[in-house]
C-alpha cells in the first residue's frame, strides 16, 4: 500500500432517490450527460482524476489543493445555467466537498480519513454549494478570489476530532483566478439567550397565486403558536416574509435574523387535498433536525389550516428540545448557564426512575441557585422529587420536595405550558389535588393548545383519579400531537389502565406492550404487563413481569402504590387483585 497527499474532492446529487423515483430514465440520462460533459472534463481540466463513481456521486483526487477547489468552483458556476428547460425543483444539483489529506492507495482506489471527511464535507454542503476542510482554506486563501463563509468546527460521523468547515460563498465571489484573497463574512447578528427560530414563507407550489393566502396564513399561525413555548425566540412576521419570493440560504437566514433554527416548507394544493411539507434546520450546521409531510382531504380551508398548524407546532417542540439537548452535551462545563444545566438533567428525567432523577436533582438545584424563579427547573425537579418518593423510597423529605418545587413551577409558571403541566401532574399524583392539577392544566392548553406534555402528563392524573374515558382521550392527543416523542410511554400506560378500568383486558394487555416498548426499564411498563396478564389468564408471563417489576423496584408494594398515589376505587381494586395473582406484594 501507498500512502500520500492529496486534495480529494466528493460530489453528490441532491435529493437523487426523490429523482429516480419520478423518472428514472430520464434521471440516469441526464446524470450521465452531466459526468460526460461537464464534471469529467473540468477534473481533467484541472489535473484530477475520477478514482470512482458511486451510484449518483463520485470521488476525485488532485496532486493541487488549488485545483481541486478552482474544479469545484467550476462545477457548481456551470451547474447554475444547466437544464433551464427543466422545473427547478427537478434539476439536477450537486453538494461538493474538498478535503487535504493523508491517502492509502491501493490498486486504482484511495482510503483513508482524508477521503473519509471530504465526504463529511459534502454532506455538510447546501445544494448548489461547496464545503472545505479548515485544511484546505488555510493552503488556498491568499491563493484564490473566494469568500469563505466559516462554519466553525464540526463533528462529523466516524471521525474523532472536531473538522474545521467553511463554505465557500459563490454569489459574492470574484472569478476563482490566482492572486486575490479572501473576505471575511460580515458579523453576524448576536443571537438571543434562548433557543431561537425563524419561520420563512412557505412556497406555494400549486401554480396558483391565489393560494399563497392558505400558505401564508398557515405561516403565521405557526409562527403565532410558536410564540407561545416560553422557552423559545420567535422572529416576528414581518422580518421572517422579507424573505417571501426569495430563493435563500438557510445559513445566510440563520445570520441575518440571529436565529439558531430555521422552519422552511411548501404547500401544494391539487383537486381538493392539500400536501403541506417542513423541515425544521440548525442555521450553523445546515444539519436537519425534523421533517414531515401531512396529506389531508381540503374539505374547509380553515379547519385543515389548524390542524396542520398544531400539528407543526406539536411536532417541533419536542424535536427542537431534542436539539438542544444535544448542543448542550457540546458546550463545556464550567460554561454552563441556568438553561443549560436544566437541559443536561432533562434526560435523567425523562426514563422516570430513580437512579437518573437522583443525577438531575443536583443539576437543576445549581440552574435554580443561579435563578431562584425558573419554572421549568422547579417543574422538572418537582417531577424528580416525584420519582423518588414513588419509585426510590425516598419517604416524606422527596414527597414534600415534590410539592414544593411543584407550587413554584405553577407560581412562576404562568406564562409557561411546560412548567404548568409538570407542576399540574405533581400536585394531582403526589399532593392528591386533582382541581389544582386541572387548573393547572387548563391553563398549559390555554397558552399552548399544542403541547403534547399537557395531554401526555394529563393523561396519567386523570387515569388515576377515575376518568377512563377523559385519560384514553388525553393519552391518544397526546400521542397524535407527538408521535415520536421520549416520553410516550406515559399516553400509553395511562391508555392502558383506562381500558383496564373499562374491563378491555385485551385491549388493555396490547396498550401495555407499548409502554414496555417505549420504556423498558420503567418498572411502572412491567405492572401493567403483569396485571393485564393475569386478566387474561396468563399466569407464567405475568409472573414474570412481576418478578422484573421488583428487580427494577425492589421496595414495591400494591399497598403503597395506591396509597402513594390516591389511586380511585374503581382501579385500584381490579388493579390490586391481579397484581396480587401476578405474585406481587401487597
Amino acid at each position: 500500500m501507498e500512502r500520500r497527499l492529496a486534495a480529494i474532492l466528493v460530489a453528490d446529487v441532491v435529493g437523487y432517490s426523490r429523482l429516480m423515483g419520478e423518472d428514472e430514465t430520464g434521471t440516469l440520462e441526464r446524470l450521465n450527460a452531466l459526468r460526460r460533459d461537464l464534471v469529467q472534463p473540468k477534473i481533467t481540466e484541472r489535473k484530477g482524476r475520477i478514482v470512482k463513481l458511486m451510484g449518483d456521486g463520485l470521488l476525485a483526487e488532485f496532486p493541487s489543493v488549488v485545483e481541486a477547489v478552482h474544479c469545484a468552483v467550476d462545477v457548481q458556476r456551470e451547474m447554475i445555467g444547466r437544464e433551464p428547460e427543466i422545473a427547478e425543483e427537478q434539476r439536477i444539483r450537486l453538494r461538493i466537498g474538498v478535503n487535504l489529506g493523508d491517502i492509502i492507495v491501493k490498486s486504482s482506489d484511495i482510503f483513508g480519513d482524508g477521503v473519509n471527511v471530504a465526504a463529511r464535507l459534502e454532506a455538510l454542503a447546501d445544494p448548489g454549494g461547496i464545503c472545505v476542510s479548515g485544511t484546505v482554506f488555510d493552503h488556498v486563501k491568499d491563493k484564490v478570489r473566494l469568500d469563505f463563509l466559516d462554519l466553525g468546527e464540526q463533528r462529523v460521523k466516524n471521525i474523532d476530532q472536531p473538522v474545521r468547515v467553511y463554505q465557500i460563498a459563490l454569489d459574492r465571489s470574484a472569478d476563482a483566478g490566482e492572486g486575490g484573497g479572501t473576505s471575511a463574512e460580515a458579523a453576524p447578528l448576536k443571537q438571543p439567550d434562548k433557543p431561537s427560530i425563524a419561520v420563512l414563507p412557505f412556497d406555494n407550489m400549486s401554480g396558483d397565486v391565489e393560494q399563497d393566502y392558505f400558505a401564508d396564513g398557515m405561516v403565521e399561525d405557526i409562527i403565532t403558536g410558536l410564540s407561545r413555548i416560553k422557552w423559545l425566540f420567535v422572529i416576528a412576521r414581518n422580518s421572517s416574509f422579507a424573505f417571501k419570493g426569495k430563493s435563500v440560504d438557510v445559513r445566510q437566514v440563520g445570520r441575518q435574523l440571529g436565529v439558531r433554527y430555521v422552519l422552511e416548507g411548501s404547500v401544494r394544493k391539487a383537486s381538493n387535498r392539500v400536501r403541506v411539507t417542513g423541515q425544521l434546520i440548525e442555521a450553523e450546521t445546515g444539519r436537519h433536525v425534523w421533517a414531515e409531510r401531512y396529506d389531508r382531504a381540503l374539505d374547509d380551508v380553515f379547519a385543515i389550516q389548524d390542524e396542520l398548524t398544531m400539528s407543526v407546532v406539536a411536532a417541533i417542540e419536542p424535536s427542537l428540545r431534542q436539539a438542544e439537548i444535544e448542543r448542550v452535551k457540546r458546550k463545556r462545563p464550567d460554561n454552563l448557564d441556568a438553561y443549560d444545566l436544566a437541559l443536561r438533567a432533562i434526560p435523567q428525567v425523562y426514563p422516570a426512575m430513580p437512579d437518573g432523577a437522583a443525577k438531575a436533582l443536583p443539576l437543576l438545584e445549581s440552574a435554580l441557585e443561579l435563578e431562584p424563579d425558573y419554572a421549568m427547573a422547579h417543574g422538572f425537579a418537582a417531577w424528580s422529587h416525584e420519582i423518588l418518593f414513588a419509585r426510590g423510597g425516598a419517604g416524606e423529605a422527596s414527597r414534600l420536595g415534590a410539592v414544593r418545587h411543584a407550587h413554584a413551577a405553577i407560581a412562576h409558571g404562568r406564562d409557561d405550558a411546560i412548567a404548568l403541566s409538570l407542576g399540574g401532574f405533581v400536585m394531582g399524583l403526589v399532593a392528591h389535588d386533582r382541581e389544582a392539577a386541572r387548573q393547572a392544566f387548563e391553563a398549559a392548553l390555554a397558552l399552548s393548545p399544542s403541547c403534547a406534555l399537557t395531554y401526555n402528563l394529563g393523561s396519567v392524573v386523570m387515569v388515576f383519579a377515575g376518568e377512563a374515558d377523559r385519560s384514553i382521550e388525553w393519552g391518544e392527543r397526546a400521542l397524535r400531537l407527538s408521535p415520536i416523542d421520549p416520553m410516550n410511554y406515559a399516553p400509553w400506560f395511562s391508555i392502558t389502565l383506562g381500558y383496564f378500568q373499562r374491563g378491555e383486558y385485551q385491549a388493555a394487555a396490547e396498550a401495555a406492550h407499548k409502554v414496555f416498548q417505549a420504556n423498558p426499564y420503567w418498572s411502572s411498563a412491567h405492572f401493567v404487563l403483569a396485571a393485564t396478564h393475569a386478566k387474561l389468564g396468563r399466569l407464567d408471563a405475568a409472573k414474570s413481569a412481576a418478578k422484573r417489576v421488583i428487580e427494577l423496584q425492589p421496595g414495591f408494594s400494591i399497598g403503597e402504590l395506591c396509597a402513594a398515589f390516591d389511586i380511585h376505587a374503581s382501579i385500584a381494586a381490579p388493579l390490586s387483585e391481579a397484581l396480587s395473582v401476578a405474585g406481587l406484594p401487597e
